[in-house]
């Protein structure tokens, strides 16, 4: 008697589907491991929808796993060949590294989850915003080319979060957030030299991490651009903090994960995360030191000027190259 794989497939689906019990149970199953990578891959690709509340991922998601429900019951008789195409491709993937069950896992996980934080939007007026003061002086300052800024960075990039779960994938913002660890776990505030506006390079505070407000604002756009990050500086009046470009709100998603379910889960336990928004729609993340967590709150004084590091940088770079 020769062994036929094809018998052995009808076998198998006659079995499962000669108990209601285990016919539903093998093609929701099976309808829900399609439905999950699908889901992302819409999302991520296609359409990014968003909501308040996650009323619009589950339904979405309940009306794709409804669909492929619908559509393996048509071919009930044949569930073992689903099963098994199912298997080979998922195998294939994994091999590959386009779809492992850790990774899916993961992008669920930051998909639900990251509702679970609250998000605050600032609006800067960007039609009233004035020159920024010293501008020249504070750019001078950001010094990210520095060997002692960027072996700064990378101690401290060593140091923290390096076993965080899918470190690959969010392998630059887990970064910039453990440079914001580290300075902020040691800076302690000093006063400029009375009546006068003292800036210190990157690479100056680095000795005593020490300084006030600006100093602090231009170490963090030192390090952290020494490792590839986009900064920005804010001006209030009477205070300055540094904002780390995100991206888009598909990026803000992934950082708001982190930050409250990964990194600094205590730090942030219900809180809120704050961030702006530019004229191009693009996210920047407040990184002050007077928060305990990246997207901590504002000191609430009105926005009066930004200065754009990398607008900055191309204009010093085009200029050397004339």
């Amino acid at each position: 008697m020769t062994f036929s794989l094809k018998s052995l497939f009808d076998k198998i689906s006659v079995w499962l589907i000669n108990n209601k019990l285990r016919e539903n149970v093998s093609i929701i199953t099976l309808a829900f491991l399609i439905s999950i990578p699908i889901f992302i891959f819409f999302r991520s690709n296609i359409y990014y929808f968003d909501a308040k509340i996650p009323i619009d991922k589950i339904l979405i998601f309940l009306a794709l796993l409804s669909l492929f429900v619908f559509i393996l019951k048509q071919f009930r008789k044949k569930i073992a060949y689903s099963i098994s195409v199912y298997l080979l491709v998922f195998a294939i993937s994994s091999i590959k590294g386009n779809y492992t069950l850790f990774q899916v896992i993961n992008a669920y996980k930051i998909i639900f989850y990251s509702d679970q934080m609250q998000q605050e939007e600032k609006i800067v007026e960007q039609k009233t915003l004035k020159p920024f003061p010293n501008k020249n002086r504070v750019f001078e300052s950001v010094d990210y080319l520095n060997p002692k800024v960027r072996n700064f960075a990378l101690f401290a990039v060593n140091k923290y979060f390096t076993k965080t779960p899918n470190y690959v994938a969010n392998r630059k913002l887990i970064q910039y957030f453990a440079v914001f660890k580290e300075i902020n776990r040691r800076w302690n505030y000093v006063n400029d030299p009375k009546g006068q506006e003292y800036f210190a390079k990157g690479s100056e505070s680095l000795l005593y991490f020490s300084g006030d407000c600006d100093d602090h604002a231009i170490l963090m756009c030192s390090a952290i651009e020494s490792i590839g990050g986009s900064m920005r500086l804010i001006h209030t009046g009477r205070h300055m903090y540094p904002e780390l470009l995100i991206g888009t709100e598909k990026d803000l998603e992934i950082a708001t994960y982190l930050i409250s379910k990964e990194l600094f889960v205590k730090e942030s336990k219900g809180k809120t995360i704050y961030f702006h928004r530019d004229d191009k729609g693009k996210i920047w993340l407040n990184l002050d030191y007077t928060a305990r967590y990246p997207g901590g709150p504002f000191l609430g004084e009105e926005v009066l000027s930004i200065l754009d590091l990398q607008e900055q940088e191309l204009t010093n770079q085009s200029g050397f190259f004339q």
